[in-house]
Parts: structure tokens; sequence; C-alpha cells
């Protein structure tokens, strides 16, 4: 067992839907913290084909030797963004009543954003609520989809358009399954922590100008200060805005525009965090069109995002009605009116109504002109 030390934990305060946020080396061994937050019998591990080889048995086997009359299921699922829908979250539902589980049921998230939020949205419905735990695998996963409690699923013609806020009782961050990830997967990760540095905290944005190389290179110190850093970030915001009436959409710095490549490109065709780098990197240039950050402030967020090897410029077959069409149904917006996350400053978002779209029409038509004008480039 590693030296309790090494334990980093932070507490999000939501009242008696509070839970603590543990991060560190060799998590998910440990089940002396799982089993405070398994108060029934009956688990249902939900996990993945690319995640159930890697660490299903690990947790399993650390449950079952601590507590050997738990009644332990899985339900695993194919891996991906393309997956993240009502056809394969029924899989959760049918696995969990052919079991016979009850209301006293935990189900245990073991996996990356997509299977985070899937395994909550079915523990915030079966029976009308039971309680799940995230053991978030992806870097992504540990800053930011496991902790705050939003759960659903992707509908054709929407993001993340089904769902419910249902709160984990436990998130366990376990730094060593970074070591498995892809570097693509880091990347997209990565991009999830420097959207805490610009919305809220310039000082981590300047540590992170500096520790970048190491941080994509996998140093195990640097990316558990880089995870507790957002994760903080995060709980402070959700603590004062569970449901996002107010500040906690600060947090969807870049999601607007990223969610609108999701959806027109095909869910998975582009990684969540890919998507929002190319939205915090559009959210920068409309910031400047409208003289809220000088140029070298823009071209400073650019060149972060690149450094963590994150495309700045949207697909080149994308338009900008596909945008405007996408983003006319943001979950941000009020009575028909486009809200952004926009940057005041660096270190300082701030929602926006847009009342005139010329200057997101210039945004948009001059990265699409960009984008196209490479990938005429590299076809020749």
């Amino acid at each position: 067992m590693p030296n309790l030390q090494d334990l980093l934990s932070l507490h999000l305060d939501l009242g008696e839907r509070s839970y603590s946020i543990h991060i560190g080396a060799e998590l998910l061994q440990r089940a002396d913290l799982l089993l405070p937050h398994i108060h029934g019998q009956q688990v249902l591990i939900v996990t993945n084909t690319t995640i159930a080889p890697l660490y299903l048995n690990t947790v399993r086997t650390a449950l079952q030797q601590a507590k050997p009359e738990l009644k332990i299921e899985e339900c695993i699922l194919p891996d991906g963004e393309a997956y993240k829908d009502l056809r394969h979250l029924e899989l959760i539902w049918d696995r969990l009543l052919e079991a016979g589980f009850n209301r006293r049921a935990t189900l245990i998230a073991l996996g990356g954003g997509v299977i985070g939020d899937m395994t909550g949205f079915a523990a915030a419905c079966y029976q009308r609520g039971v309680n799940f735990i995230q053991l978030p695998t992806t870097l992504l996963s540990q800053v930011d989809s496991s902790v705050g409690g939003k759960t659903g699923v992707n509908h054709p013609l929407g993001k993340n358009m089904l769902g419910a806020f249902w709160q984990p009782k436990l998130v366990l961050a376990d730094t060593l399954t970074l070591q498995t990830l892809p570097p693509r997967e880091l990347a997209a990760g990565m991009a999830e922590v420097i959207k805490y540095g610009l919305l809220g905290d310039l000082d981590f944005l300047e540590w992170l100008e500096v520790q970048l190389p190491k941080l994509m290179q996998g140093d195990q110190r640097l990316l558990a200060e880089a995870i507790v850093r957002s994760c903080r970030c995060k709980a402070q915001i959700v603590a004062q805005d569970e449901r996002e009436g107010g500040v906690r959409a600060l947090l969807n710095l870049g999601h607007t525009f990223g969610h609108a490549i999701e959806t027109e490109m095909g869910y998975g065709e582009w990684l969540h965090g890919e998507a929002v780098g190319c939205g915090m990197a559009l959210a920068a240039d409309l910031s400047q069109r409208l003289g809220w950050i000088s140029s070298a402030d823009l071209e400073r967020t650019k060149a972060l995002l690149q450094a963590a090897q994150l495309p700045i410029l949207p697909p080149p077959s994308m338009t900008v009605d596909a945008f405007l069409r996408a983003m006319a149904v943001d979950k941000k917006n009020i009575d028909g009116e486009l809200r952004l996350v926009l940057l005041r400053r660096l270190g300082q978002a701030e929602l926006v109504t847009l009342t005139a779209h010329d200057h997101l029409h210039a945004c948009l038509a001059s990265a699409l002109e960009k984008s196209q004008a490479l990938s005429k480039a590299h076809s020749l």
C-alpha cells in the first residue's frame, strides 16, 4: 500500500450531498476508501472494453478480498463517445435488473468521462436513484467530468442533452492509470486543465506555461499537482452553484464551440478535449475581437493550446451556418439568446449574451478560412 502521505484529498461541500475527492497512486486497490460508501451488498462495476482488461480485476479483487459477502457484477460497454447514447445506457439498467439489484445497490464508474457520465445517469434513474462512485481513469475525467454531478448521454441533435444532476458518493483519481493513457487522450485532458487557468487562475495558467512539457511527458508529481489544482477550482465553483444557475456556467469555457464541433462531426470523431481546446481558441479570438483581451494574450492562449498538442482551428468541412445551428441549442441559451463564456482577461472568464453576431460571424469565418487553406495545402 502506498504511503498515506501520498494521498491528496479535497472536499466538495454540498451539504448532505458532500463528498471527498482523493488523488494519488494505486487508489484502485484501496478498498478501505471504497467500502464506507457501499451501504448495501450489491455492486455493479461499469467499465468499457479498453479499461476492463487493465483495471477491472484490480477493483473487483480488492473489494472481494475486503468484503467477501459483496455481490459484484459487471457491465462492460463499448469504448468511445459514439456509444454515449440511450441505447447503450439501457445496457446498464438491463444488467441491474437481471441481477435483481435493489435501491441499496452501488454503481462504480471505472473509466473515462463517457463511462462516468453514463453510470451516473443510470444511477440517478434506477429505482429513482441509487449511489454511485467515480473511479476516473483519464486525465479529462480526473480533472473535470468525475467532479460535480453532471451526468447524461448525447442526442443526435445535441451533446449531453439528456441527463441529470446526480452527485457521486466518492471520487478516487488513481494517477497511475494515466501511464496507460494514449498521448492523444492525455492532450485531450490537458484542455480541461488549461481551461481552469484561463477562466479563473492566472497563477495556475503561468505555472502551466512553464510545466507543460513535463506534464505532456507524464511527470507523475506534476500531473498530481495539476489534478489537485483543477479539482480545487471546480469544487469551489460547484459548491457555489451546484445546478449551473450562475457561476458554474464559467466551466463551459470553449464548450459551446466545442460541442458544435462534436455534434456536427459525429460523436467520437474529435475527442471532447480536442473540441474544447479548439473552442477555447475560438472564444479567445472572439474575446480579442470584442476588445477584451489583447492580440498578445490571444497568441499566448493559442501557443499554450498548441504546446498541449491541441487543435486551434475547426474542421475544414464545417461552415459558419453549421456552427450557429449547433450553438443555437446550447444549454446555456435562454429564450433563444446565444450565451457564451468569453475572456474578460486571462484568468477571468465571463458569461455574456451576444445581442449582435457580427464579431462571432467574423471569428468563425476567419478560423474556417484558415483551416480550409491549411487542409488544401496539406493535400497538395
